[in-house]
């Protein structure tokens, strides 16, 4: 079993940036690949950003490549998301998610690959 508890996030103008945290507890941490999604109301969850095993392999949705980055740091179980030039469709409920799934590695956007999920946290962006 494995816990995950997001951190970061609120209210930040357009254009501004805003880094979100995952941290996780409960097993190894370096044996899972790690996720970030997003989700707003009537929508389905979004996947936003993914991390390999050790951090040598990121991938990112169309939406925010060379905005946003991916990594993580193993010996502190914490995978981050910074997010640069954000804009108002950027606003949504955040959420990582931990995956011990060799699928990860042909599809990480995919939602059900991933069997660990955080609370979520939220993040808004005015215009």
């Amino acid at each position: 079993q494995v816990q995950l508890v997001e951190s970061g996030g609120g209210l930040v103008q357009a254009g501004g940036s805003l880094r979100l945290s995952c941290a996780a507890s409960g097993r190894t941490f370096s044996s899972y690949a790690m996720g970030w999604f997003r989700q707003t109301p009537g929508k389905e969850r979004e996947f936003v950003a993914a991390i390999s095993w050790r951090g040598s392999s990121t991938y990112y949705a169309d939406s925010v490549k060379g905005r946003f980055a991916i990594s993580r740091d193993n010996a502190k179980s914490t995978v981050y998301l910074q997010m640069n030039d954000l804009n108002p469709e950027d606003t949504a409920v955040y959420y990582c998610a931990a995956t011990s799934s060799r699928g990860f590695t042909t599809q990480p956007g995919t939602v059900r690959h991933y069997e660990y999920w955080g609370q979520g946290t939220q993040v808004t962006v005015s215009s």
